[in-house]
């Protein structure tokens, strides 16, 4: 039997919910399991069927889904830019411990060249990825890329990344209502979008060794 996201819990359909949502995609970049995208997702389906209506509680249909939209989009620069820092001030350490890993220093290299560039498609692409903001917010900032060069394409990333989570919750319960079902469809999409964005990050081309 699917229940309504309404009835599970005041939380979804309270205020509260944009501070969860904020605190959550704030603070995934360092740890990547927290379910900020199920937050997302559900908070843009119960606005959009309304559940907060009889309430009053909290702004329902549009209103609710662009500050659902602003919340999760500032959230995600501001911990792009605080993992950026630390990474940047991180130092020798930092540098000798991604120079042991191959994998780490060729990512490293290529998200420098794609940023120097002017291609930080692959930041956008990372930001969709199973733990990637994470990755490519720690590289940008141990390459000591200039802030105006990563900052840009994380805004774009985040509002990519909210935009999308935001809207498939929206038309799930649109078509679907406030229910487990119209979530659980829109998870699905937007885990599909992290497993094709992963495969095209990976598909990525090396960086050309430069001539002598």
């Amino acid at each position: 039997m699917v229940e309504s996201l309404g009835n599970v819990g005041s939380l979804v359909s309270s205020p509260w919910i944009y501070a969860v949502v904020t605190l959550s995609v704030l603070l995934d970049v360092f740890l990547p399991m927290l379910p900020s995208g199920v937050l997302v997702i559900a908070a843009a389906t119960a606005a959009a069927a309304g559940s907060g209506a009889a309430t009053g509680r909290v702004p329902h249909g549009l209103p609710g889904i662009l500050v659902l939209v602003l919340c999760a989009t500032t959230a995600s620069v501001l911990g792009d830019l605080v993992a950026y820092r630390l990474a940047r001030r991180g130092g020798a350490r930092l540098d000798r411990a991604l120079s042991r890993s191959r994998r780490l220093s060729a990512a490293q290299e290529r998200l420098g060249t794609a940023l120097a560039r002017g291609g930080g498609v692959l930041v956008v692409l990372a930001r969709f990825a199973p733990a990637g903001r994470s990755v490519v917010s720690f590289l940008a900032g141990a390459a000591h890329r200039r802030a105006r060069e990563f900052l840009p394409w994380s805004a774009l990333a985040g509002l990519s990344w909210a935009g999308y989570s935001v809207t498939l919750g929206y038309v799930g319960g649109q078509w679907l209502g406030a229910t487990w079902l119209a979530a659980g469809v829109s998870l699905l999409a937007l885990f599909g979008a992290g497993a094709g964005a992963a495969f095209l990050v990976r598909r990525q081309p090396p960086p050309a060794a430069e001539a002598p």
